[in-house]
């Protein structure tokens, strides 16, 4: 299999559902780089003969993008985004996937298919499975104590899951599996994504440098950002674009929804409003005793957000820690807001607060 992404090319695959193909095609549109993520990647196809492995970023950080561009590269993996309306029930994974690996079977059990599938693989073949935004995923319907989609806690040989979600607390990854598994979390790579960024924006930025270094600090390595600003920069760089203040929008409504108790709201606004206004990290504590609350709440609301906050500890993950570890100062947790153009989105919002 080639891991090593070329140009992007429509999709025009017959096992993709349409709504599939199109944002294939979209996301990996203008794709550049991410070679340490591609790399990676086929480094745990060669290490393991099964396996999950997840890519793990703040929004827009291009986890779409990255899993479109190898689906593009690589046609014979199958593809589910759990992002789309309707896409994020596990009995709807279930039967798109099923048709995908064998439209004729009448086959409903996932794990019964894939064992089907690896007795036919030859020995140096692999059967991957592509699933965007495991964050997006209704669980409401889902058995207790399952595995989030019904994703087997084994797997056969030559079959693996490439997944992509937001960060997350490690207790609610939903995930309880018994096969070879990775990481990457695309923050543990600054440098590189900062090599991405500066190529991304030179596709639109042909020479001003200071334009260019000024996109790459205002970026702060979100590609997200950067789609709906250069395609406008003539205009007004600081301007948030329709699309970017809708995308801000539902990060707002998922932190407080607007139909959750008027008390829980209030709460839950006194937290983000200090997050808001503090421009560094700030921790659980020091908001605590800013809204005089009980600190222990206030970790709660934090844990519950943590796609999209960032924890910093200014020399980022030691050797040797776990995955997911919680990046601590002077053995305390210190949480931002992921992007300083979420931060001003939320700062003017008529009823925050």
């Amino acid at each position: 299999m080639n891991t090593s992404p070329r140009p992007p090319t429509p999709i025009n695959s017959p096992s993709y559902p349409r709504e599939f193909q199109q944002v294939i095609f979209e996301k990996s549109q203008n794709f550049v780089g991410r070679e340490f993520v591609f790399t990676a990647i086929s480094n745990f196809l060669q290490r393991h003969d099964r396996g999950y492995f997840t890519i793990i970023g703040a929004p827009g950080s291009g986890k779409s993008a990255i899993l479109a561009n190898y689906v593009t590269e690589n046609p014979q993996v199958l593809y589910y985004n759990a992002q789309l309306p309707f896409q994020n029930r596990a009995e709807e994974f279930i039967a798109t996937i099923c048709t995908q690996i064998d439209p004729t079977s009448q086959e409903t059990s996932l794990p019964s298919l894939l064992q089907q599938v690896s007795d036919k693989l030859e020995p140096q073949q692999k059967f991957i499975i592509a699933i965007d935004a495991l964050d997006a995923v209704n669980r409401t319907n889902q058995t207790l104590g399952s595995n989030i989609f019904y994703l087997p806690r084994y797997l056969p040989r030559g079959v693996y899951f490439l997944l992509t979600r937001r960060p997350y607390v490690r207790k609610q990854s939903g995930l309880l599996i018994e096969a070879p598994s990775q990481i990457l979390d695309l923050a543990e790579y600054p440098q590189q994504n900062h090599e991405d960024i500066k190529a991304y924006i030179r596709r639109y930025v042909n020479n001003p440098e200071e334009l260019t270094a000024q996109l790459i600090a205002k970026s702060e390595n979100n590609f997200m950002y950067l789609s709906q600003i250069l395609p406008v920069i003539s205009k007004e760089v600081d301007r948030l674009t329709p699309d970017l203040e809708a995308y801000y929008q539902q990060h707002f409504h998922k932190m407080i929804p607007p139909n959750s108790p008027s008390q829980e709201r209030k709460f839950k606004s006194s937290v983000l409003n200090v997050l808001v206004q503090v421009s560094s990290v700030v921790s659980a504590e020091s908001i605590a005793s800013t809204i005089d609350a009980d600190e222990y709440d206030v970790e709660e609301v934090l844990e519950n957000w943590r796609e999209f906050l960032t924890l910093q500890d200014g020399t980022c993950f030691k050797s040797g820690n776990p995955p997911n570890a919680v990046p601590q100062i002077d053995g305390e947790i210190r949480y931002s807001l992921y992007h300083s153009s979420f931060r001003d989105f939320l700062s003017k919002q008529a009823n925050f607060g």
